[in-house]
């Protein structure tokens, strides 16, 4: 998120590029049931075998960051102004 609102801001691409633990063997070094998600279809599965299994469950989900400038600087501010006019 940093990365993306520094690029926001015009500033250059410095000291974010890192990635993430593999947060499902991260879980179950804690004795969690980790999953990781990889397609909109399968989080409702993930989600049921989750609840039905009872106990810590982490979901890995995935986030496509490069939506958020359109999402935040053209259609929140167009649905604002639509609800508030």
């Amino acid at each position: 998120m940093v990365r993306w609102k520094q690029a926001q801001m015009g500033f250059a691409d410095f000291g974010l590029t890192y990635q993430n633990p593999d947060f499902v063997q991260y879980a179950a070094s804690y004795g969690a049931a980790g999953h990781r998600i990889t397609s909109d279809a399968e989080l409702p599965k993930v989600l049921d075998l989750a609840f039905d299994a009872g106990g810590v469950h982490l979901i890995d989900l995935p986030v496509d960051y490069s939506l958020n400038g359109p999402v935040l600087f053209d259609e929140i501010p167009k649905e604002s102004a639509r609800i508030l006019s």
